[in-house]
């Protein structure tokens, strides 16, 4: 796999990738937060709706942007392509959260924060560290599935 980075395109599609992420990463957060916080749903549920719109923002974004020569593709079998993906990448990511938040807000707390900032603390630890993990899988999943054909 580290041999498409041995491309200056596939280098910069990676950033693009990258770049797409940090922008899914802001919605994510965003809509997480205001489930969470201001509307109480539970974390677990949060994360599952903000991770849905964050999708379709990065399908958006990745096909217009990011890989724009792929749309040759219909656009139909692209994103079932992307969203079956990314439907792995909640499998991978919602066990992360669940497992991660009550130790990342335990160690907040004894870092002495207070602790309902520390449970918030938790919530977004865990949601940063399951999106690094599952940006990888992504990648590489949609770089040899969903485009293919670039």
């Amino acid at each position: 796999m580290s041999h498409i980075f041995n491309d200056a395109t596939e280098r910069v599609r990676f950033v693009k990738f990258a770049a797409v992420g940090a922008i899914g990463t802001v919605v994510d957060f965003g809509v997480f937060n205001f489930l969470n916080l201001a509307a109480g749903l539970a974390p677990v549920f949060s994360q599952a709706v903000s991770f849905t719109v964050a999708v379709v923002n990065n399908f958006l974004w990745n096909r217009h942007w990011t890989y724009p020569d792929s749309r040759g593709k219909a656009v139909h079998h692209q994103m079932a392509s992307f969203g079956l993906i990314n439907l792995v990448g909640l499998l991978i990511r919602t066990p992360i959260i669940g497992t991660m938040e009550g130790p990342l807000g335990d160690w907040a707390a004894r870092l002495g924060v207070q602790a309902k900032t520390a449970v918030i603390i938790g919530h977004n630890a865990a949601l940063a560290l399951a999106i690094g993990i599952v940006m990888l899988w992504n990648y590489f999943a949609n770089r040899y599935w969903t485009y293919n054909d670039v």
